[in-house]
């Protein structure tokens, strides 16, 4: 409650776009939730990174205004994975080429814009990290495993030739998320403890998922 009583409007307005870029994170999870629970396995639709790449942007903006190193480095490096992931889905050539180009450099525009726009503001995004916390370090940490998850989907995918979601996929994602939820909970910020925590849910039962889908599988298999 006192935390409540010590926000201004502007803080209400930064935490409501930081909840409604988690809303497009939680619409994404709730979309490859339903369809996988149809399909009976994991499945990687392409609404999941429409929605994905749309939650980036609008968090990048989020974490621009909340001066936040952690959640700037890591929605830049998915920005970026979530527009592979929509090549490998064939949809990325079916937006038109203006908003693609328009799209690509938007998280370096932000940066950019922000630079020149409150010198100030970009200026403390990193003199008021300090690097050598324990609670920054976890925090990061975290993050960079939201994203190495990516990286290894990005890695999986390619050798597939498809995008997927797989196993190790999920695995990653619940250990982040607990990470992250520490993280978010010392630097008292509602939007991370929210989505992660939500977030876990979704990520245990697509472990919970795969693991039936291999076992299914392995039954399959003539000994």
């Amino acid at each position: 409650m006192e935390f409540l009583t010590q926000l201004n409007t502007k803080d209400f307005l930064i935490y409501g776009l930081g909840f409604f870029a988690q809303s497009l994170f939680g619409a994404r999870i709730l979309v490859q939730w339903i369809l996988s629970e149809r399909a009976g396995k994991v499945v990687s639709p392409t609404l999941f990174w429409i929605f994905s790449l749309c939650g980036s942007f609008m968090f990048l903006i989020y974490g621009v205004l909340r001066q936040d190193v952690v959640i700037l480095a890591g929605q830049t490096i998915s920005f970026y994975i979530y527009i592979r992931n929509l090549q490998l889905k064939k949809f990325w050539l079916k937006i038109p080429l203006a908003a693609r180009v328009l799209i690509v450099p938007l998280p370096f525009l932000l940066l950019a814009w922000t630079r020149l726009h409150s010198p100030d503001s970009f200026t403390a995004l990193f003199d008021r990290t300090n690097f050598s916390d324990p609670i920054i370090l976890i925090g990061g940490l975290g993050q960079l495993m939201l994203n190495f998850r990516y990286l290894y989907q990005w890695y999986y995918s390619e050798r597939a030739h498809e995008s997927l979601l797989p196993l190790g996929f999920w695995l990653i994602s619940a250990v982040a998320s607990l990470m992250v939820v520490y993280y978010g909970f010392n630097r008292i910020d509602p939007v991370l403890l929210v989505a992660q925590s939500m977030g876990f849910v979704a990520y245990m039962r697509n472990i919970y998922l795969s693991l039936v889908s291999r076992a299914k599988a392995s039954a399959r298999q003539p000994e």
